[in-house]
């Protein structure tokens, strides 16, 4: 019986998909001879973005131990994996279809249809790879402990369903955006985030933290008295490839989200971009350094990609100077923001949440600040975006409104998810797997086989106990 319903959608979906409006191009071509410089420049930059993916592996498992090295790069691959497959299905109708009361979308499932088109696919490839985004920033926060079987039911469910509609509201026509409250408040123009600081960093991050507080801390983080202890990752020369790589991708991020090769502000956009990243790592540096006495590998990692989250919002629209305070703050973020969690018992293994949730917040918020004027929606035509250093007091009031919703739709969904899946399925491996190390537990695989892994802290550890 499920067979022949199986093949009964199938036949559906193969008949539907014939009706497509311009599945080979010819007409796209023939309206308008110049799009194909923009369909190669957007598919570049999307190429790059997906190659962030290999950046978030290795910064995440330079920051693990060992022993959870092949289980990191798997929930890697498999959000990518999962994730496609759950945005082609359900997640791009819902977050780019016909807008249905400012909510959600509604047209374009399985891109069949008037989907099935050149313009729409191209349009549907960019969103996918920053979906993958939204989705692995988790990973890194809740590494060592989760069952890998929860992964992928989280990777899906962002993909198809938390990221889709909250990305609705701010790029899809929905609310945020569009609705005339919002438009009016902000003078022209409603929420904005150019490239994704919280459609697709705050997202990831908030969604980490309720993960990470559902979770709990890993065996051995915390002492009898409750202080934090250091937990060392096994390669940091991995996480400082993985931010060179992050870096490098970031701006196909920013830069390929004027989605036209013909927006000449792509290189304000692209210098915009380093400088935040290239302040964020210096302050993080220097804290570090004053704080410790000497400077920390991996929190100046951390600043040079909150400098990148931050920026993500305003990129556009700000000026250099601009962008060297927004990211400069950011390293002040990434920094205090995980030293603050952690004295909370919130055991965050690569810093995601401060990272991505936090400086998500700020460059949201720095984007309601610094706008100057110069560059309109996404075009060089008015109306041009100004904050309030300029004047616009209501567009300010405007992206704290979406950074406040952000959090709650994030945060909430994301608890949610978590908690539900606790109490079915139990999201947390045994003490012993966990001791043992996911690898080996989870995928009967050795990242390092001819290497010899040591626990000094396992007595300690077991008496702890898990906790679920």
């Amino acid at each position: 019986m499920v067979g022949r319903m199986c093949v009964a959608v199938l036949i559906v979906l193969l008949l539907v998909a014939t009706a497509g409006a311009d599945p080979n191009g010819a007409e796209t071509l023939k309206e308008n001879p110049e799009l194909p410089v923009d369909f190669v420049w957007v598919l570049i930059c999307g190429f790059l973005v997906m190659f962030m993916q290999a950046g978030f592996a290795m910064l995440e498992a330079g920051f693990s131990r060992a022993k959870n090295v092949a289980n990191v790069m798997m929930k890697n691959l498999m959000d990518f994996a999962v994730g496609s497959l759950a945005f082609f299905a359900v997640g791009f109708a819902l977050m780019m279809g016909a807008d249905w009361q400012g909510i959600a979308g509604t047209t374009g499932w399985f891109l069949a249809g008037e989907s099935y088109d050149v313009s729409t696919i191209e349009l549907w490839f960019f969103m996918l790879v920053f979906a993958a985004t939204a989705a692995t920033i988790v990973s890194g926060s809740i590494a060592e402990r989760p069952k890998f079987s929860v992964y992928l039911v989280y990777s899906a469910v962002v993909s198809a369903v938390i990221y889709p509609i909250y990305g609705h509201w701010l790029w899809g026509g929905g609310w945020l955006s569009s609705s005339e409250f919002m438009v009016k408040l902000g003078g022209g123009y409603g929420a904005l985030d150019f490239a994704g600081s919280g459609v697709v960093h705050a997202l990831g991050g908030y969604i980490a933290l309720a993960a990470v507080m559902l979770l709990g801390p890993r065996l051995g983080k915390y002492d009898s008295d409750g202080n934090p202890r250091a937990i060392p990752g096994h390669n940091l020369a991995f996480a400082v490839i993985g931010t060179f790589i992050l870096w490098f991708g970031w701006f196909g991020f920013n830069a390929g989200s004027t989605l036209s090769a013909h927006e000449l502000r792509v290189s304000i956009i692209a210098s915009n971009t380093n400088l935040a990243a290239a302040a964020g790592a210096v302050t993080a540096m220097a804290i570090t350094w004053l704080r410790n006495g000497k400077p920390d590998v991996g929190m100046t990692c951390n600043g040079a990609v909150a400098g990148l989250v931050a920026i993500t919002a305003p990129c556009a629209w700000v000026q250099p100077w601009s962008s060297v305070v927004i990211g400069t703050i950011a390293g002040f973020i990434a920094t205090y923001g995980y030293w603050w969690l952690e004295k909370r018992g919130l055991d965050d293994v690569v810093g995601a949440i401060p990272v991505h949730g936090f400086s998500g917040t700020w460059g949201l918020i720095a984007l309601g600040i610094f706008a100057d004027g110069s560059y309109g929606l996404y075009a060089t035509e008015s109306p041009l975006v100004t904050g309030l250093l300029y004047g616009n007091w209501g567009f300010f009031i405007v992206q704290l409104i979406s950074a406040i919703v952000n959090f709650a739709w994030a945060f909430g969904t994301g608890f949610a998810l978590f908690w539900i899946l606790k109490k079915v399925i139990g999201i947390r491996v045994s003490p012993e797997e966990e001791m043992l190390g996911l690898d080996i537990a989870e995928h009967a695989a050795v990242a390092y086989p001819n290497f010899v892994c040591t626990e000094t802290e396992l007595p300690l550890a077991m008496k702890q106990g898990g906790g679920r």
